[in-house]
């Protein structure tokens, strides 16, 4: 580099600028995975993906969109969990019917509006639907037995 120019700009190799080339003993361009140049995406056969990945991208377009003013973290999905929770113990089977009556009531609305794809951990809401009804079948029959082995 001679003293009259600045550094690299970042979205280009560095390199002999009189030719183009790759710099010697650095990495070139065909080895660097493409980027698009609108999004700034990977292409999908290198995006890292998941709930984490997919959370993450949102804060940092939500902190972006704020003019660079990053919000803390709020454990809302802990607190949830918690009264899922005490809600099972205190109500037990009851609860648990329920809630997986509801999951499933609001997974069959979304499934045929048509929603293929969860967030939730197992993805496929046919898998989503068929847990959440075992759920239901078993809550159902923990409160049916009882009485009907006597």
């Amino acid at each position: 580099m001679t003293t009259g120019e600045g550094p690299a700009p970042a979205d280009r190799p560095s390199g002999d600028r009189s030719t183009g080339g790759p710099s010697t003993g650095g990495p070139s361009t065909a080895d660097r995975p493409t980027v698009d140049r609108l999004t700034g995406d990977q292409p999908t056969g290198d995006r890292p993906t998941g709930v984490a990945y997919e959370q993450a991208r949102a804060a940092e377009t939500a902190r972006a969109s704020e003019g660079g003013q990053a919000k803390p973290y709020d454990p809302l999905k802990l607190c949830v969990y918690a009264t899922v929770a005490l809600l099972a113990w205190l109500f037990g089977a009851w609860a648990v019917l329920g809630f997986a009556a509801l999951g499933f009531a609001g997974y069959w609305r979304a499934r045929r509006a048509g929603l293929t794809r969860s967030k939730c951990y197992l993805r496929d809401t046919r898998l989503v639907l068929a847990y959440l009804g075992l759920l239901t079948l078993v809550a159902a029959a923990a409160l049916v037995l009882p009485h009907t082995l006597r």
